[in-house]
């Protein structure tokens, strides 16, 4: 599983990175977490809203620091 937190480095996309390692963690899974922050990256995804969150290419969050429940449900899928 490959999931990437897009920002540019911002507070809240700092949390978005720690809540994402602590899922992934928490469940002792075996997931690639990167940090994106070049902005034309972050662009290719088509977000305009940072952070963002995408798991294995989907985007599944975009303008807001999701909650570890809503990152539970898309990393058991």
């Amino acid at each position: 599983m490959e999931i990437k937190i897009l920002g540019p480095g911002c507070p809240k996309c700092k949390q978005t990175v720690d809540i994402v390692k602590a899922v992934v963690a928490e469940r002792g899974m075996n997931a690639k977490v990167e940090k994106v922050s070049d902005l034309m990256k972050i662009a290719g995804y088509g977000v305009f809203g940072t952070p963002a969150v995408v798991v294995n290419g989907e985007v599944k969050s975009v303008g807001k620091v999701p909650t570890k429940e809503e990152i539970k449900t898309w990393i058991e899928k």
